[in-house]
């Protein structure tokens, strides 16, 4: 594993495609649909919403997107790294992007949800490892024991 490359990425090609399949597809199997916060791949084209793709040479190895909540607060959303890419700093190079990109808009804070069960436990740890708390729900966001809320402040 060398150094990743991120790039915005317009959400076209194949790799992309495939690996937020898989997340949509497990998301649905750790929650009830009415949980499933994961946007699908039309709703992260729009134009609140920035996608960023985490590259090791011509291999996907994450990726994650930020939208825009209001002038001074983003969302993350659609953070993942690829199964053969967990644990080796894909996720985390994804995020410090993400963060960097909320300061670069001046965001005073970005937050997140993610899911409340064990499976989402290691994205858990890497937010609280990075300076995100556990939040109320925030947007359109209500409560549901399914999800866990986050935030940090810029």
């Amino acid at each position: 594993m060398g150094e990743y490359s991120i790039r915005e990425d317009d959400l076209t090609g194949p790799a992309i495609a495939a690996l937020l399949r898989l997340h949509l597809d497990e998301m649905h199997q750790w929650s009830p649909p009415e949980s499933v916060h994961a946007m699908p791949i039309e709703r992260l084209r729009a134009s609140d919403v920035t996608f960023y793709s985490v590259w090791d040479g011509e291999t996907l190895a994450a990726c994650g997107a930020i939208k825009q909540l209001d002038p001074h607060h983003g969302e993350i959303k659609s953070m993942r790294a690829h199964p053969a890419y967990r644990g080796k700093g894909a996720g985390k190079a994804v995020l410090d992007h993400l963060i960097a990109v909320a300061r670069a808009r001046g965001y005073g804070r970005v937050s997140l949800e993610t899911g409340g069960t064990d499976e989402f436990l290691p994205a858990r740890t890497l937010y609280a490892a990075n300076g995100f708390t556990p939040c109320d729900p925030f947007g359109d966001y209500r409560p549901d024991p399914f999800s866990f809320f986050m935030t940090r402040e810029l």
